[in-house]
């Protein structure tokens, strides 16, 4: 086995994106990887066929955008400022498993937090991806 060669990194751009970072960082040291980020924003209009339609996309591309700074930012916290940087719109979990397929990674690295009660039951990113995935997947466990 050769290893991971491309690892994405799966980042939802909260306080936990720098640990869950530093996770896929330790692993691309070990393989000598090269990593990925994406972050997918998942903007759903209120009224997606109402008169609103028109401002829910300019909304949507300033969220992008905005998505796009914030991604560079981390990028350059973590040391990554030569990776490549994908910032998609749509279905978190499609748009994941999607990326994953077309760029031919070899791991996905996301962050997981911890469920409790009726949330156990509920259908999350992880475990989807986990179920999904054209590679292997590893959680960071976030508290």
């Amino acid at each position: 086995m050769s290893g991971y060669q491309k690892i994405l990194l799966v980042i939802d751009l909260t306080e936990d994106s720098d640990l869950v970072g530093e996770r896929a960082k330790a692993i691309a040291a070990c393989y000598h990887s090269r990593i990925q980020l994406l972050h997918v924003v998942e903007y759903v209009p209120v009224e997606p066929m109402g008169e609103t339609l028109l401002p829910a996309v300019q909304i949507e591309e300033e969220l992008i955008q905005r998505a796009r700074q914030r991604l560079k930012e981390l990028a350059v916290r973590l040391g990554l400022t030569d990776c490549e940087c994908f910032v998609e719109a749509g279905n978190i979990k499609a748009e994941l498993i999607r990326v994953a397929g077309e760029q031919h990674s070899d791991l996905i690295v996301l962050g997981s937090r911890e469920r409790h009660g009726l949330a156990i039951l509920l259908n999350f990113t992880e475990d989807t991806v986990l179920h999904s995935a054209p590679c292997d997947v590893l959680a960071v466990r976030l508290h």
